[in-house]
């Protein structure tokens, strides 16, 4: 597995190889430092462990810093079976991706709150008719005498967004090393300035 932590920075549009405007998401690649390295021999698995993010020593807790050897990250992420070779104390940067053309992106929706059953799951509602007394509600959510109770997992109102996302194959459009940024194809999780995950695409 081939991945890195980024930080969306927003969407753009560029025009690519064959001249067509496509919409992008910018995602920058700050150093992404290989913090610690898991083996099958000490650990019973493979596993390189990188840190990102800068983060002022002071606000670390001395469990926390002492898995570094210089200056706290942010962010730590352990990515499984790491295709390639490393070491404690590589910097890694966006050319990991030059030679991918299709990347997965995890993060954190938008929060959208407390939602509605129209809003959360796109339930129809009833008819706008004067007097119908039946606009946005559920409707029926359990059963009569039997089962007397409503089933775990029912589509109701509650909590929107703010869970785990990840979006598959997405093509990569550019990859600027300058800049250490890499743009892909379409939209991605989470508001501007969250932290995501990149990984080289599982399904092609």
């Amino acid at each position: 597995m081939l991945g890195l932590i980024g930080k969306k920075v927003g969407m753009t549009q560029v025009f690519d190889e064959r001249g067509r405007l496509t919409p992008v998401t910018v995602i920058k690649i700050e150093g992404n430092v290989v913090v610690a390295e898991r083996t099958e021999d000490k650990n019973g698995y493979s596993a390189a462990v990188l840190g990102a993010g800068e983060m002022k020593a002071s606000r670390a807790t001395k469990p926390y810093a002492g898995q570094f050897d210089g200056d706290p990250k942010k962010t730590l992420m352990e990515f499984r079976d790491y295709e390639k070779e490393v070491q404690v104390g590589d910097v890694l940067g966006v050319d990991l991706f030059k030679d991918v053309r299709f990347v997965d992106v995890t993060g954190t929706s938008k929060g959208k709150g407390y939602q509605g059953g129209m809003k959360r799951h796109g339930f129809g509602g009833g008819r706008k008719t004067h007097g119908s007394k039946f606009h946005r509600d559920l409707g029926g959510t359990a059963m009569s005498s039997t089962p007397s109770r409503t089933f775990k997992g029912k589509k109701m109102a509650g909590h929107m967004g703010f869970e785990r996302v990840t979006v598959q194959n997405l093509r990569v459009v550019r990859v600027d090393e300058n800049l250490q940024v890499l743009m892909v194809k379409g939209a991605i999780p989470g508001p501007a300035a969250s932290v995501v995950v990149v990984k080289k695409a599982v399904k092609k």
